[in-house]
């Protein structure tokens, strides 16, 4: 069986996907208009980068800067479009004003999923309580994986609580996946990866040039490497 580390390199078009996908990364993180962090692309831009490439795909789901639902309506439109066009990952979360995750939200839109694979994104990093928003989780179909920096100010903040929740997989509302991003770094994969993690998420990291610049084959290659060589 295969050990060799998850790479998720987010894409905002076909040519950031090519370019990843040469890299060596295995997955790909689908959004539009990182000025508000990422949001749903549309489904010509699902379209285009899974005609362009044959790696994994998920697909974001969230409608405006910040962690609420806003109109679930239309969230659950949304992806039952992208589901009509192909898509079969996704990635979502929602908090209410409380902190505490929008079980409702969330419930509503996996639904429309119908037992897709999907990972609950950086909510987690502004809940409340961590340990209860993924017992609230723990039984909905599906889910996978949380991308988590373990802190909402990255992972040189959050490394504590990733390198817990590591020892903790396994047990009650610990069984998915730790997918680590936000403020990742190359340095920080040896200790992630003794302590368990097998997943790693990079954005600006496959930028060198910026986000207004498309990703680099060779950025996501050097990830690899190291990933690889750990």
């Amino acid at each position: 069986m295969s050990t060799r580390a998850v790479l998720e390199v987010i894409a905002l078009g076909a040519e950031d996907a090519v370019a990843a996908q040469a890299g060596g990364a295995d997955r790909l993180e689908l959004v539009t208009d990182m000025a508000a962090d990422g949001l749903t692309p549309p489904v010509e831009t699902f379209a285009a980068i899974r005609a362009a490439v044959d790696i994994d795909l998920r697909v974001m789901l969230r409608l405006a800067d910040g962690f609420a639902a806003g109109d679930v309506d239309r969230l659950v439109r949304i992806a039952g479009e992208l589901r009509a066009a192909g898509a079969d990952q996704f990635v979502l979360g929602f908090l209410g004003p409380d902190g505490g995750v929008d079980l409702d939200a969330v419930e509503r839109v996996v639904a429309e999923l119908d037992g897709c694979a999907w990972t609950f994104h950086r909510a987690i990093d502004r809940a409340a309580d961590r340990d209860a928003l993924r017992k609230q989780l723990a039984d909905l179909p599906g889910l996978d994986a949380y991308l988590t920096a373990g802190a909402a100010d990255g992972v040189d903040e959050g490394l504590a609580t990733l390198l817990r929740e590591a020892a903790l997989h396994g047990e009650p509302g610990y069984e998915q996946r730790l997918l680590v991003g936000g403020g990742l770094r190359l340095d920080h994969v040896p200790t992630l990866i003794a302590a368990g993690v097998d997943a790693f998420h990079i954005g600006g990291a496959a930028r060198p040039e910026g986000w207004e610049r498309p990703v680099s084959a060779a950025a996501v290659g050097e990830w690899r490497s190291v990933l690889d060589g750990a």
